[in-house]
C-alpha cells in the first residue's frame, strides 16, 4: 500500500507539468483517474514514438493510472465526467486539470456538485494565457546565458525543467490543499502558472537580484558558473565533467590531480583564494588549463582510478543509450526500475517513484493504460451505473468501453 492509498484524483489534462503531478501522485499509492478525450488526448501521439506511432511519452507519464474515455464535447459527457470528479468521499473531490477552467469544468461549475472540491489549474502564464518551456525560457532570459561563450544568439534549453518543477509543485499543492481541507472542511480552487514557477525559481536562485544590481549574467559555456566545473578529454579519447563546487570536492580534485601546490601558486599570482569558489571561477581557465594538461596525459582507467581515491565529484558523457546498456543505477537492480510489457510497444524499463518511504514499500510500477480501458470499472465502482446503463451510454457513443 502506497503512502497515499485511498485518495482519489481525477486527472483532465495532457502535456508534462500536470500529468507528471498525477503520476507522481499515482506512484505514491492513490487512485488517479484520467478523464480522457474519446477521440484519445491531445498528447496521445506525442513524440517520442514507436514506429506504430505509439507515443512512449504518453505511456511513460501515465503509469498507474486509470483511463475513462469520454466525449466531453456533448454535454452528457460533461455531466458524466462531472459527477466522476464530484463524487462523494472524504479522500475523493480532488481534480487536476491544465485544461482552460471555462464551463463544465471551471471551479465555480463544479461547486455547485460539490462545496469542498479541490481543484488545481496549471496555466501557463498567470492571466491564463498558453505558454510551454519553450516560450517561458525566452520570457526569463535563460537562452541568454545557455549554450558556448562565444555565441551571441539565444540558445534553447531541451529540458522541460519547468514543466517537471510545476508537476511537483503541483503535488505539494494539492496535498496541502487536502490537508487544510481535512482540519477545516474547506475546498479551494488553486492556480499555478508555468512562467510563475520559472519567476520565482529565477529569484529563489538569486538572478533576479543579480539583475536589479545591474548585472547580466554571462554565458559560461560548459564552465560551472561561481566555481569550478568543466568538461575535459582524457588521452584516450573520452570526455568527462568534473565539479569542484564545495571545499571537500576542490580539496579532492587537486589531491587526485597533484596539482595542490601548483594551484596554490597560480592563486598567489593572481592574488586569489581558491577555498573560495568565486575566486575558482575568476581562474577557471587558467586552471583549467592545468587540469586539461593532466588529463590529456592519462587514460581514462587511470582517471578514474585517482578520482575514486579521492573521491572526485566527476562523471563521464554518454549517451541515454549507454546509460540504458551499461549503468546497473539504470535497470533492475535499482529498486526503483523494473521491466514491464507494455502493450503495443513491448518489453523496456520503467520507473517508479524516486521516493524512498523508510516505513512503506514502494507501490508496484503499473503499465499505462489504454484509452479508455477503465472506463467500464470505474462508472461502475464511482458512480454506480448498471452495466445496461453504461451500455446504454457507449451505443450513444458518449464513453469508450473497451
Amino acid at each position: 500500500m502506497g503512502i497515499l492509498a485511498g485518495l482519489r484524483l481525477v486527472e483532465v489534462s495532457a502535456f508534462v507539468a500536470a500529468p507528471s503531478a498525477g503520476l507522481a501522485m499515482a506512484q505514491m499509492g492513490a487512485e488517479v483517474i484520467r478523464i480522457d478525450d474519446i477521440r484519445g488526448g491531445l498528447d496521445s501521439r506525442r513524440w517520442p514514438v514507436t514506429q506504430d506511432n505509439v507515443s512512449l511519452f504518453w505511456q511513460g507519464l501515465n503509469k498507474n493510472k486509470r483511463s475513462v474515455a469520454i466525449d466531453i464535447r456533448k454535454p452528457e459527457g460533461q455531466e458524466l465526467a462531472r459527477e466522476i470528479i464530484c463524487a462523494p468521499g472524504d479522500d475523493a473531490g480532488l481534480l487536476l486539470t491544465n485544461f482552460p477552467p471555462s464551463n463544465w469544468l471551471s471551479y465555480e461549475s463544479l461547486c455547485e456538485f460539490r462545496k469542498d472540491l479541490i481543484q488545481l489549474t496549471v496555466m501557463g502564464d498567470r492571466q491564463g494565457g498558453s505558454a510551454v518551456d519553450y516560450t517561458v525560457n525566452p520570457t526569463v532570459g535563460v537562452p541568454f546565458f545557455t549554450g558556448p561563450e562565444e555565441h551571441d544568439v539565444p540558445v534553447n534549453n531541451v529540458l522541460p525543467a519547468w514543466d517537471c518543477v510545476t508537476g511537483q509543485m503541483a503535488v505539494s499543492g494539492l496535498l496541502a490543499a487536502e490537508r487544510h481541507r481535512s482540519r477545516t472542511g474547506e475546498g479551494q480552487h488553486i492556480k499555478l502558472a508555468l512562467e510563475d514557477v520559472a519567476m520565482a525559481t529565477m529569484g529563489s536562485l538569486g538572478f533576479l537580484a543579480e539583475a536589479e544590481l545591474g548585472v547580466e549574467r554571462e554565458r559560461s559555456g560548459n564552465y560551472l558558473y561561481g566555481a569550478f566545473g568543466r568538461d575535459f578529454i582524457s588521452a584516450d579519447g573520452v570526455r568527462f565533467m568534473v565539479v569542484g563546487l564545495t571545499p571537500k570536492q576542490w580539496r579532492g580534485l587537486c589531491e587526485a590531480t597533484g596539482l595542490t601546490e601548483e594551484l596554490q601558486r597560480l592563486a598567489t599570482a593572481k592574488g586569489l583564494d581558491f577555498s573560495r569558489e568565486g575566486d575558482r571561477y575568476r581562474a577557471r581557465r587558467e586552471i583549467a588549463a592545468l587540469i586539461e594538461s593532466w588529463a590529456t596525459q592519462r587514460s581514462i582507467e587511470d582517471i578514474e582510478i585517482a578520482f575514486a581515491r579521492e573521491r572526485v565529484c566527476w562523471s563521464r558523457y554518454r549517451s541515454v543509450t549507454d546509460m540504458v546498456q551499461s549503468d546497473p543505477n539504470c535497470s533492475p537492480n535499482n529498486p526503483m526500475f523494473v521491466r514491464q510489457e507494455q502493450p503495443a510497444v513491448g518489453e523496456f524499463l520503467m520507473a517508479g517513484s524516486p521516493l524512498e518511504f523508510g516505513r512503506l514499500d514502494r507501490e508496484d510500477t503499473d503499465i499505462a493504460p489504454r484509452l479508455g480501458e477503465h472506463t467500464e470499472e470505474v462508472l461502475s465502482q464511482v458512480l454506480h451505473l448498471s452495466s445496461d446503463e453504461i451500455g446504454r451510454l457507449s451505443e450513444r457513443d458518449v464513453v469508450l468501453v473497451r
